[in-house]
């Protein structure tokens, strides 16, 4: 059977030439006899695995020397609990809410002391970002959060919030390396990688070395501890060995393809194909405002439930899975994340028109 484009919002898409190589090492990496799945974590071919891919994503994101890359477990989610845990010192934190995680970020907060509201886009189905130039900024607040890619509304922060000095934490699970980003502008950038980047069950956590203290919740648990995985280079105890060296091929591919730059151009590129069609159709919609389009999650709807079923039904059967908007949301949503091929996008236009055509009188 061929492989069918995968438009899922995560587990997502992988690079086929990675998926390719790790087959060939499946049974024998590099001559060691055995997978990377079976090879102990304080192995010295391990922490050349770790190493490189630290190194490599330094490279491709312009890493300053003064942030710690960690390589850790329990999913973004478990961020929501280590970022108030370990960076609440007045015990504030102001959250900007775009969508359902920026939200339960919030709500996993106020367990642990303030947690304020300062601007939501809730009114119109986070269709939208809010205006964030002059928020209501609390004096105390430790830092400023955002979602800065909502997947399942498919808004981006095309510009970021001015936090009038305080510290910027942002989500960034769905937009990880689609784009360069300046680093220094952030005190906490993390995200899955299970959208972007690899397989279900890395988190990747880029914090600047200040933030890491001693300084804790009372009570924070040793493994929801920053400085507990920095002081042991994110190898504390065993870590998922084999999501970090998928992750480290991905990173080598995007410089194989000329970094986040050109990813950039790449992904621009193919949201152009569906939002042109989007916005000239006669049956189809895009649901975001489009000053705030996301570049890699692309919700849509025809305004008819069951049209909508009827089209998710019919793409799969052609071969583009995965296309069902969020739960939360209905509709259909296509996740364009750095893997899927333009051809992808191109096709599942063509699909759409044929579509239409049938449907529309």
């Amino acid at each position: 059977m061929s492989r069918v484009y995968n438009f899922s919002a995560g587990p997502a898409v992988l690079p086929e030439e990675v998926l390719k190589e790790a087959a060939s090492e499946m049974l024998d990496y590099q001559g060691t006899g055995m997978s990377v799945m079976e090879m102990s974590h304080r192995s010295k071919a391990y922490q050349t695995i770790i190493d490189e891919a630290e190194k490599d994503l330094r490279d491709l994101m312009n890493i300053p020397d003064n942030y710690k890359v960690l390589f850790l477990q329990g999913g973004a989610s478990q961020q929501f609990a280590m970022i108030p845990m370990n960076l609440f010192k007045n015990k504030v934190g102001d959250y900007i809410i775009t969508g359902q995680w920026a939200k339960k970020a919030w709500q996993e907060a106020k367990l642990y002391g303030k947690a304020n509201a300062i601007a939501s886009s809730a009114d119109k189905t986070f269709s939208y970002i809010p205006d964030c130039s002059d928020l209501p900024i609390d004096e105390d607040a430790d830092y400023v959060y955002i979602c800065q890619n909502n997947t399942i509304y498919g808004t981006v922060y095309h510009e970021l919030p001015n936090t009038k000095g305080k510290t910027l934490v942002a989500d960034v699970s769905s937009c990880f390396l689609s784009e360069p980003i300046d680093v220094t502008k952030y005190g906490v950038i993390y995200g899955g990688v299970q959208k972007n980047v690899g397989p279900a069950g890395v988190v990747i956590v880029i914090i600047r070395e200040d933030l890491i203290t001693e300084d804790v919740l009372p009570g924070t648990p040793t493994m929801l501890r920053y400085k507990t995985h920095a002081d042991a280079g994110s190898l504390y105890n065993t870590p998922p060995c084999y999501g970090i060296y998928i992750c480290g091929k991905v990173f080598k591919w995007l410089k194989a393809r000329g970094g986040l730059e050109a990813m950039k151009e790449y992904n621009e590129k193919k949201a152009k194909i569906l939002y042109d069609f989007l916005d000239s159709s006669k049956l189809f919609k895009g649901t975001v405002e489009k000053k705030d389009r996301s570049l890699m999650n692309v919700p849509f709807v025809t305004g008819d439930e069951e049209l909508d079923a009827l089209f998710v039904k019919e793409a799969k059967a052609a071969g583009f899975e995965n296309l069902k908007g969020h739960r939360t949301v209905g509709g259909m949503r296509a996740s364009i994340y750095n893997a899927m091929p333009i051809e992808g996008v191109e096709k599942l236009v063509a699909f759409m028109k044929d579509f239409e055509e049938k449907h529309t009188k």
